[in-house]
């Protein structure tokens, strides 16, 4: 089956600094197989714009699309540009999409039936970071929903995953966090002039990944990483996580978005050469392109180190992200450290460590400090700090959490601090 209601272009709108309402930044276009993006003639003058602030133009990523006119060419191997794609549905919001649009449903369903621009303009508007896309240069009408209660998005995501058609009132429930990242089921939700990312439970999960990352979450800031912060709440009697969103700040009038590009923006890779992406690459860019390098390779190292003890080998380019503010990058707080499932000791990170080594060992973590400018003695300090850390909080976080025997001995020393990190 395939979509009559293709898209060819779209125009993208953009959140500049310190604005809290979006101006129209240019026009996407396919062009046999790619997407290609244009300034528009009018986001350009705002370049001698003396204003300050939420007035200047600003490049939507400068290694990407500099502010210069005409149709701007791809990196080499990409289809479209990374930091358009950054704002793209993943694998849950396009199941959640084609739900809508085709009317197939299930968590098998083949999501390349839609090209790229519909997933972007059927997607919700209140997406990670400061871009959203429309079908009009000068008319902004946002996608948005009501804001509804966490029992009725769970009800659709249960819906969605058992392959159950949706009802109007849960297909529009479940539709504002269609353009979120990620495979797993979740929702954008606003509560007390704060936004959230909730996470949700799968019927197949083989112990409670909702409350794993919880605790990875928690102890990862007891431990001095700079994370979203996290809550645990219950829908239906079943448990969701909430994450509280950094790329939101609530000003009088409205809402002030960050523009932000994940790391795969920053190597230049699409998700067909993820493989390629590497920490020691990460720390590189850091040294050249962001603000306070240094104090920003150590917690990039930190984080590492943090993904090794806890198990989360799930942290590939785009698990990690920067804002942009249209000269310098800034990391953002860390997000999506859950513990993975593991069948024995032996594990391997998502993004290689250095060179073509990925395996998930303490030792690596060393031999790499001085890509991240800190010697081995520093190194070890933040190693020991972190296992000692983890082995202080372990069981008050586990309380807090209100994690079950089981899955307390399912996760310690299998994907916390299990032996082979040390060998």
């Amino acid at each position: 089956m395939t979509s009559n209601t293709a898209h060819n272009e779209a125009f993208v709108w953009v959140w500049l600094p310190e604005a809290h309402e979006p101006v129209i930044a240019g026009k996407l276009e396919t062009d046999n197989g790619h997407i290609q993006f244009n300034y528009g003639k009018r986001y350009l003058e705002r370049l001698n714009d003396t204003g300050r602030g939420s007035n200047k133009a600003i490049s939507l990523y400068d290694a990407e699309l500099p502010l210069r006119p005409g149709v701007l060419p791809l990196l080499d191997g990409l289809n479209m540009p990374g930091c358009i794609r950054d704002g793209s549905p993943d694998a849950w919001g396009r199941r959640v999409i084609i739900n809508k649009k085709l009317g197939l449903r299930g968590m098998a369903v083949d999501t390349t039936q839609l090209n790229e621009l519909t997933y972007l303009l059927e997607s919700g508007s209140d997406r990670i970071g400061a871009l959203d896309f429309q079908l009009s240069p000068t008319e902004y009408i946002p996608r948005l929903s009501t804001n509804v209660s966490l029992d009725e998005l769970l009800k659709s995501t249960e819906r969605v995953e058992q392959g159950i058609p949706l009802t109007s009132e849960l297909d529009q429930a479940l539709f504002q966090g269609s353009a979120i990242g990620g495979a797993r089921p979740k929702a954008l939700i606003e509560e007390k002039n704060k936004k959230y990312v909730a996470k949700f439970p799968l019927s197949s999960d083989l112990y409670n990944i909702v409350k794993a990352e919880f605790v990875a979450m928690k102890l990862a800031m007891l431990a001095g990483i700079n994370v979203a912060p996290v809550n645990l709440v219950k829908a239906l009697h079943k448990d969701v996580l909430l994450i509280e969103r950094f790329d939101r700040i609530k000003v009088d009038g409205g809402w002030q978005r960050k523009s932000m590009v994940s790391a795969l923006t920053l190597f230049g890779l699409d998700d067909m050469m993820a493989r390629y992406a590497s920490y020691e690459t990460l720390a590189e860019i850091i040294r050249h392109k962001f603000t306070a390098p240094a104090d920003t390779l150590k917690e990039l190292f930190a984080r590492l180190v943090f993904n090794i003890l806890c198990g989360n080998t799930d942290d590939h380019a785009r698990n990690h992200a920067a804002f942009w503010d249209g000269k310098m990058l800034t990391l953002t707080p860390a997000y999506d450290i859950c513990p993975q499932g593991r069948t024995g000791n032996e594990a391997s990170q998502a993004m290689l460590i250095f060179g073509n080594n990925r395996m998930s060992t303490l030792s690596n973590c060393i031999n790499t400090a001085h890509n991240f400018l800190l010697s081995k003695n520093e190194a070890l300090a933040i190693v020991e700090n972190q296992k000692e850390t983890i082995e202080k909080n372990w069981g008050g976080v586990c309380d807090e959490a209100h994690l079950n025997k089981i899955d307390r001995t399912l996760l310690w020393g299998r994907q916390f601090l299990n032996p082979y990190v040390t060998e």
